[in-house]
């Protein structure tokens, strides 16, 4: 990939007075109007406070969640303005709408070095179908464009691809920058052994991605929702386990093409319900009864995965082991997290493919700086490793 223009490479010069129009990533967990992890808002500050500091008028826009085009409370960004008052020293307006009157008016009043941060993209279906009116009405709102948001960027939507064709100067913010640097050259040249850890749901949302990226790895560890489909490709019972049926082929093939490379749990964790009181613990063998689910990998599985995970090469994180959020299935995601702490402290390359990964990083008590690397991008992380071409990345500047 061509090396992109970054906000840095612009002088302050060109922004002072200009309305600079930030696509952010601000789709934080929120509690009862509180932010619990606020990560992502923190790994924006830089950007934020150059731009700011050039006499910039910055215009954030994130999503939050998926409210389908209804205004949901719950996922209003208003907790996130107020999140950004902390971090910036600076009063953040906010306008409570996307587009619009109200909006226009906020932005146009907007002075030197302020921020406007506006409500919940996805409060209009247009967002995530690129409506191309809707673009050019975010569009209006600025005068230059900066994408800041790489864990959306590998969706078409209009603030991260159809508002661009707005625009001259289309630029990377630091953390973006920053993302691509770090991810191509693990894509160029990772550190030998490189091996690959994937859960989380579904095969057909990283189908493409894994192609590419099990050529790479020299082992890949498959755990969570994604286990179950590879399973029942090979014959195994999988009980009442979500399969993705029009993968099974695609699972059975890389079976047979990859044969070793490839481990599958060899027991789990199962229970009625994932609420339920009646669990148990299938130590003997991968088959899972017909009246069971899995939520979580078993111990022999955490010792068989572990046992791959050392201080050295590259280790490639994306996606929890099990149900992880409910105590009695995350075990399995702990123990991948400590043994990922671990080898990085042994001097192996550790990267963490962000979305639900951060979430249970955080839960199993391993910190941050205890990863080489930590993307804030998910299904984006995963896709940009894998050579999908991530639309928004794609349509900025070429530095």
């Amino acid at each position: 990939m061509k090396k992109k223009l970054l906000v840095t490479d612009l002088p302050c010069s060109e922004y002072e007075g200009k309305r600079v129009f930030v696509r952010v990533d601000f789709n934080v967990p929120v509690n009862g109007g509180k932010i619990t992890e606020d990560y992502r808002i923190r790994r924006t500050i830089p950007t934020i406070d150059y731009l700011t500091r050039c006499g910039a008028r910055v215009i954030l826009a994130s999503h939050m969640g998926r409210p389908k085009g209804r205004m949901i409370e719950d996922l209003s960004m208003a907790p996130v303005a107020e999140r950004l008052n902390e971090f910036l020293g600076i009063k953040v307006r906010f306008p409570g709408a996307v587009v619009g009157r109200k909006v226009e008016n906020a932005s146009k009043k907007l002075k030197n070095g302020e921020v406007m941060l506006l409500e919940n993209l996805r409060y209009h279906n247009e967002e995530a179908e690129n409506d191309a009116d809707f673009s050019r009405k975010l569009a209006s709102l600025a005068d230059i464009y900066v994408n800041e948001a790489f864990g959306t960027s590998h969706r078409a939507h209009a603030s991260t691809y159809g508002m661009t064709a707005h625009f001259e100067k289309k630029l990377a913010g630091l953390m973006v920058g920053n993302e691509i640097k770090f991810l191509s050259r693990l894509i160029r040249r990772p550190k030998k052994p490189y091996l690959v850890i994937v859960g989380g749901m579904k095969i057909k949302d990283k189908m493409g991605a894994l192609k590419n990226i099990i050529k790479k790895a020299d082992r890949v560890l498959v755990g969570g929702g994604v286990a179950y489909t590879f399973l029942a490709a090979r014959g195994v019972s999988v009980g009442k386990c979500s399969v993705e049926k029009e993968m099974i082929c695609w699972a059975r093939e890389a079976l047979e093409t990859y044969k070793e490379k490839i481990l599958l749990p060899v027991d789990h964790v199962m229970a009625e319900a994932a609420g339920g009181r009646k669990m148990r613990v299938v130590v003997t063998g991968a088959e899972i009864p017909d009246d069971m689910t899995a939520f979580d990998i078993g111990p022999k599985t955490v010792e068989k995965f572990t046992s791959h995970i050392k201080g050295e090469g590259t280790v490639f994180w994306n996606g929890p082991m099990g149900f992880f959020e409910v105590d009695d299935f995350s075990n399995g995601t702990s123990a991948i997290a400590r043994s990922f702490a671990l080898a990085t402290w042994r001097g192996a390359t550790t990267v963490l493919g962000g979305g639900d990964s951060v979430a249970s990083l955080k839960k199993s008590g391993v910190k941050f700086s205890e990863a080489t690397h930590v993307s804030t991008g998910g299904g984006a992380c995963f896709e940009f490793l894998g050579g999908v071409d991530l639309p928004g990345i794609s349509i900025l500047s070429d530095s």
